[in-house]
């Protein structure tokens, strides 16, 4: 890998031993000329107001602004854990570069970490003792005063850190993107959120579909799965933390409510990390203000992580933003999700509705991530409710079956609301009001019945914690109709549990 401009905002202790630093000079002219800065000049993140970026934090944006998009995996930073504008090192790490260290990597790392400990802590004490400092001395003091932190280096020695770059995952996960970017912000604006929280799988996952932490969080929005159950469906056949759709509109909720009791949107960022209790307490302490929160809030288990999740969230945002300037060899986005959705009304097994949709269970389970083994395998049936992915334009195809064809296993529902034409996703109608599922076979040859002469108003009472938007999608209409035949406002999401909603006449 070339070697990349870098932020001079960042401080390197060049003098410490100049051969260690592997990354001096800049791939080309217009990467520097897009990626530096000069003296002290603040990067402008865009919309500070809803995303504000302190003094206090800026140097955390800066620093994983560079994780993510100019060190790459085969790069090493060694730095302060609290103090992340100093660096003492980035180096290229030697042997092949894998997903994990080698044995001998991590021994060479060790290494490194422990020649850095100790000369820190032979700094402290000299300059707790007043002695003589030689040239390399005054050079990693400088290195504190440059930064404004020289109080900083006492403890220095044991705020040693390691980050491995994650250029090339980072740029991977923005390929993805392009699969669920549409829905994810039109999912937030129906939740009335900033629609750039679509952003913040890339700070969680990298928006790895299957991406597990030691933990138990799960998915592309990485839930826990005590969470999860707040928000969707998570249980012992479906766990719609691993549909990145579905979690996101979990996210979504979970972001809105967030912004309501802490107020700000950094702290609500945050919160998702450390929790709303946890950044409740911090803001009665500092208030809305996150750069004295990340730099003075010592809280239980408000450690490195929970620290760092905003800047993450904004470097993230800025890096994926502006993707010619950090990855200009170019960007290959992945389609937009383009499948048909339904929700089913009674509990089947997957085999049975593969063959009424004239599918195969193993393309189902391909598009269903959150279907558990025991649904796939055939042990336990899908429960009522679930919503089920279709390859794009099966409803389409059913709904022109003749009507014993068509007898309704589910209500289907476009995947989102109307989205730009360039970013489509499919849009599907019902191919018949919901039923029950018979218990025969669907592709036997039935009798259709009559449909009656006069239709009737259609309610739903609405349950505690359900959204608008899930009332529409089990209803199969949209949000907008849904607000239309209750002559809601553009925009209003408001309900409450027991209310009756039309969703149907």
């Amino acid at each position: 890998m070339q070697p990349r401009a870098l932020n001079a905002r960042l401080v390197w202790a060049l003098p410490i031993s100049v051969s260690l630093l592997l990354m001096a000079g800049c791939a080309s002219n217009t990467l520097e000329s897009s990626l530096s800065d000069t003296g002290q000049t603040r990067r402008d993140y865009g919309d500070s107001h809803t995303f504000p970026v302190p003094n206090e934090i800026q140097d955390n944006v800066d620093f994983w602004r560079h994780v993510y998009g100019i060190w790459g995996r085969g790069e090493v930073v060694i730095h302060d854990s609290e103090y992340l504008g100093v660096i003492y090192e980035v180096a290229r790490i030697p042997g092949p570069i894998q997903a994990s260290y080698t044995q001998s990597q991590r021994a060479w790392l060790s290494n490194r970490m422990d020649y850095y400990r100790s000369r820190l802590t032979s700094l402290e004490q000299r300059v707790r003792d007043k002695q003589r400092l030689s040239a390399d001395d005054k050079a990693l003091l400088e290195t504190f005063k440059r930064v404004g932190e020289v109080e900083a280096l006492p403890g220095a020695s044991e705020r040693l850190r390691a980050q491995r770059g994650i250029r090339e995952k980072f740029r991977r996960g923005v390929e993805i993107s392009g699969r669920y970017d549409a829905i994810f912000r039109e999912i937030m604006r129906q939740h009335g959120v900033p629609e750039d929280l679509a952003f913040l799988p890339h700070v969680e996952s990298s928006f790895q579909t299957n991406a597990r932490s030691s933990v138990g969080a799960g998915g592309v929005w990485q839930f826990m799965p005590a969470t999860g159950r707040q928000y969707m469906n998570v249980n012992a056949q479906v766990d719609d933390r691993f549909d990145p759709i579905l979690a996101a509109n979990g996210a979504a909720r979970y972001l809105s409510t967030a912004h309501r009791q802490l107020g700000s949107w950094p702290l609500a960022i945050t919160s998702y990390n450390h929790g709303k209790g946890g950044m409740a307490n911090a803001k009665a302490q500092y208030g809305d203000d996150i750069g004295l929160i990340v730099t003075q809030y010592k809280g239980p288990n408000f450690g490195f992580a929970s620290r760092n999740f905003y800047a993450e969230f904004v470097a993230a945002r800025e890096v994926a933003s502006h993707t010619e300037r950090y990855f200009p060899e170019g960007i290959t986005y992945e389609e937009p999700w383009r499948h048909d959705r339904i929700a089913l009304r009674d509990s089947m097994p997957a085999d049975h509705l593969a063959r009424h949709y004239g599918t195969s269970k193993p393309q189902l389970a391909e598009l269903n991530l959150h279907w558990r083994d025991s649904v796939i395998k055939g042990n336990s049936h899908l429960p009522a409710g679930t919503t089920v992915w279709l390859p794009a334009g099966t409803t389409r195809r059913i709904a022109s079956q003749p009507p014993a064809f068509t007898r309704a296993v589910a209500s289907a529902k476009p995947a989102t609301p109307s989205v730009s034409s360039r970013t489509a996703v499919a849009r599907t109608t019902p191919a018949t009001k919901p039923v029950a599922v018979p218990k025969a076979s669907v592709m036997a040859s039935t009798k259709a019945k009559a449909p009656p002469s006069k239709t009737k108003t259609r309610y739903h009472v609405v349950k505690p914690q359900e959204t608008l938007y899930r009332v529409a999608v089990q209803n199969g209409i949209s949000v907008d109709e849904l607000r239309k035949l209750n002559r809601m406002q553009p925009g209003d999401n408001k309900i409450l549990p027991g209310q009756k909603l039309i969703v149907g006449i």
